[in-house]
């Protein structure tokens, strides 16, 4: 088989090249350093970030963080969701609230958050708690809503309980959901622990973002972004071997 018939390989040839056309127009000085440095500087800046050694603790800051929030936020989105799908009294008060929330750009909650939480990690998860926990609860809530009734129905006619309803029928398709959407929670978390650190904070990704923004440091500022999806793109495949796993009765 041809090398180049492979996705991946064409794709890294793709990037390859748009990496050289790039670094030929900074050093052509077809692109202004301040705001488009080369690929070099930025590497080189990524290397200065982990040869010092101190890009660990906002690391530890910046993950801590996401990780924290996201966990909260599903096991809370979850809990919230399930309750409103199952229990009509409870959907009334908690749709209307979540819908606001859902409407809100929550990032906007990153000045609250540091005001009630401080500028410590509290804050950042927080932050990312509320990010997920909309996500996850919306996601939840309409996947007990579309489970068919007929299929609860006939588990009914077959002897089921409550629990073997519960167990057999919705969490199969809850699960389904949330593996859906878990890319897109980890997403919001890391958005929300970053955005956090970006207002206020004392450590972590964010914060080195913002110290680079202040010093118009883009090298630093594009080598960040790029660690950032680095990780994020590793955690997103670490998902989705998790969803291949809990989902291979599919």
């Amino acid at each position: 088989m041809n090398v180049l018939n492979r996705v991946w390989v064409r794709q890294l040839v793709a990037l390859a090249v748009a990496l050289g056309l790039w670094e030929w127009a900074g050093h052509a000085g077809l692109l202004n350093p301040l705001y488009f440095p080369a690929p070099s500087r930025i590497g080189a800046a990524l290397i200065e970030l982990f040869s010092f050694g101190t890009i660990w603790t906002h690391l530890e800051a910046t993950f801590s963080a996401a990780i924290g929030g996201l966990i909260l936020g599903i096991v809370v989105g979850v809990l919230l969701g399930s309750l409103a799908a199952l229990v009509r009294p409870i959907a009334e008060l908690l749709e209307p609230v979540m819908m606001m929330l859902n409407a809100v750009p929550r990032v906007v909650l990153a000045p609250l958050c540091v005001i009630w939480f401080g500028i410590g990690l509290g804050s950042k998860i927080a932050l990312a708690f509320v990010l997920v926990a909309v996500l996850v609860f919306f996601t939840v809530y309409t996947g007990i809503k579309q489970v068919d009734r007929r299929l609860v129905e006939r588990v009914k006619t077959l002897g089921g309980g409550r629990w073997t309803i519960l167990r057999e029928v919705y969490l199969p398709f809850v699960t389904a959901w949330i593996m859906g959407n878990l890319k897109v929670a980890v997403g919001f978390a890391f958005t929300g622990a970053v955005v956090g650190e970006f207002v206020g904070a004392s450590r972590g990704l964010g914060y080195l973002l913002s110290f680079a923004q202040s010093t118009y440091n883009s090298a630093l500022m594009l080598a960040l972004v790029l660690l950032i999806m680095v990780f994020v793109l590793a955690i997103f495949g670490l998902a989705g071997r998790l969803e291949n796993h809990l989902l291979r009765w599919r």
